[in-house]
């Protein structure tokens, strides 16, 4: 038994037919067509509408209306459709075809009426066309059948009435999907987001490798002048594909509206991870990035800024600047991304109906932020929660937890020379960190290389005050700290919490009084087995 049952009535040009196959289009339900099913009773009828009216009310007599509930039991049966779908018929014209479907499927039956006022049907059917059924000359012609001069008044049986005068077809979709739930009946909180708290590099990819696993739906934002390093046999580093591509295999990939894509960079992390057209969803409205964006950052911002000029700014700035069609390329306009578009808000709305818990992994750190960092020495885009999710395309009242990522010692790419990237609070170097954490001396900065650029990185004291500023910002529910190990290298064989250092574990509790959340992810080196997880959730 299928799990509901769409009767679709109106007169003739309300929308019936369009509704259903913009329904099927967007939900996937499948349609039972009454037009089609008289066709295969009685071949030798003309595809004619008067001689297919004619025909169906000669059923209608001899059955009292019950042939139109038989046909969809037939069509159930051969389609073989599942008992988790949904049917529509389009269409009924009679109350008695109504009360038989009724009686055989109960209360999984939803009625919808279209309506129009006869003015504006009148216009639309002058200005219709029909390959397979041939129509009459004028709407009048059409009403001097008795039984559509009747359509009118299944109205009074239905359970929602649509008036289609003013409404676009795809406005009288979403009425009649609303109306039946499809949209969901309200907005469930299934979104987890993940963001740096610091300047970048604070180990977002291997935290968001670790919880993916947990998620139906992995959402990235950003560009590639990003990369989340996994842990793997051999270390993978992604610039657009959510960091949990490989492990998570079974999840939908979704690159947001506010991407940035340098494509050949995304077709090169595609086919190294297999990843096929049926598991990638990509926004039209994302952004690509072109060979001149990424010199014209080389010239300008690379030896001056730090910039990892992979023109990821520069794009920003055409995507704001130049507005005429065809001055800026997206997401849609390339032939080879055509395989993979479709809106991702509808992606997502289908995922929040499904009840599919979502992860939107965010890109750089708090303290880049072009509204919030240190200006100028910031990115392109706001890295914080709110900034993440308008680029995906998510409501925050969607928002379930907020994992904030920090480092044990933040840093900063390492500049050209008399140029900087950035303040930091209290700079040391990378022999500070290892007579501190006991590492053996020169072996943190040879792997403290930026993943993008492979820049060497400075280091500095943790800073406080940015993570107050980062918890305000963003609110966490959960802090993931990384790099433990750096506090001492003991906390590298910790399995447990209780396992870590008692310094290790005085840094945390402050963490947590400063974040006003509970640090409940910690790696302790770059292993598949390397964080302990506090969650409670």
């Amino acid at each position: 038994m299928v799990k509901q049952i769409l009767l679709i009535s109106g007169p003739v040009a309300s929308g019936k037919t369009t509704l259903s196959r913009l329904l099927k289009e967007r939900f996937g339900i499948h349609t039972f067509k009454t037009r089609e099913y008289l066709r295969k009773l009685k071949p030798e009828v003309e595809a004619e509408r008067t001689a297919m009216q004619e025909f169906g009310e000669r059923l209608d007599r001899k059955t009292k209306g019950e042939w139109v509930c038989e046909g969809l039991e037939r069509f159930i049966r051969s389609e073989a459709i599942e008992d988790s779908a949904i049917v529509a018929v389009d269409a009924v014209r009679i109350a008695e075809q109504i009360a038989a479907v009724r009686r055989a499927y109960g209360p999984r039956v939803v009625h919808v009426h279209l309506d129009a006022p006869l003015d504006t049907l009148t216009k639309r059917y002058a200005g219709r066309s029909d390959d397979v059924l041939r129509e009459l000359p004028s709407y009048e012609e059409v009403q001097k059948n008795p039984t559509e001069r009747k359509v009118g008044k299944l109205r009074e049986k239905a359970d929602v009435v649509i008036d289609t005068r003013r409404c676009a077809p795809k406005d009288v979709m979403v009425k009649a999907a609303s109306f039946l739930g499809f949209y969901g009946r309200e907005y469930l909180r299934l979104v987890d987001v993940l963001v740096g708290g610091q300047y970048g590099s604070e180990g977002k990819g291997h935290i968001a490798s670790y919880l993916a696993r947990e998620y139906d739906v992995l959402v990235r934002v950003g560009g590639p002048n990003a990369g989340h390093t996994v842990f793997s046999e051999s270390p993978i580093t992604f610039h657009h594909l959510p960091s949990g591509s490989l492990s998570s295999p079974n999840a939908l990939l979704v690159i947001g509206a506010g991407a940035t894509i340098f494509v050949p960079e995304l077709l090169r992390e595609m086919n190294s991870s297999s990843i096929e057209a049926g598991r990638l969803v990509i926004d039209p409205q994302a952004m690509i990035i072109s060979e001149e964006d990424r010199e014209w950052e080389r010239k300008h911002l690379a030896q001056t800024m730090g910039s990892t000029a992979q023109g990821v700014g520069a794009a920003a700035a055409r995507r704001i600047k130049w507005r005429k069609p065809g001055e800026v390329k997206l997401a849609r306009d390339l032939r080879e991304l055509k395989p993979f578009m479709k809106e991702t808000c509808e992606v997502l709305e289908d995922a929040y109906r499904a009840g599919e818990r979502v992860l939107l992994e965010g890109t750089q750190g708090t303290g880049l932020s072009l509204y919030h960092g240190t200006y100028p020495y910031v990115t392109s885009r706001d890295t914080t929660v709110a900034g993440c999710l308008a680029e995906a395309g998510i409501s925050p009242s969607r928002t379930r937890k907020v994992i904030v990522v920090c480092r044990t010692y933040p840093i900063r790419v390492e500049s050209p020379e008399d140029a900087t990237s950035g303040p930091m609070g209290r700079e040391i170097d990378w022999s500070e960190v290892e007579t501190r954490s006991r590492q053996p001396a020169g072996t943190l900065a040879p792997k403290e290389l930026t993943s993008t650029t492979r820049r060497k990185r400075r280091v500095g004291e943790f800073e406080w005050i940015s993570l107050r500023k980062a918890a305000s910002l963003n609110a966490p529910t959960d802090i993931a700290l990384t790099f433990v190990d750096y506090i001492h290298k003991q906390n590298e064989r910790a399995r447990r919490f209780e396992q870590l250092t008692s310094d290790t574990i005085r840094f945390i509790e402050e963490v947590e009084r400063v974040a006003a959340a509970p640090v409940s992810l910690i790696s302790t080196r770059f292993d598949y087995r390397s964080i302990i997880d506090r969650r409670s959730w």
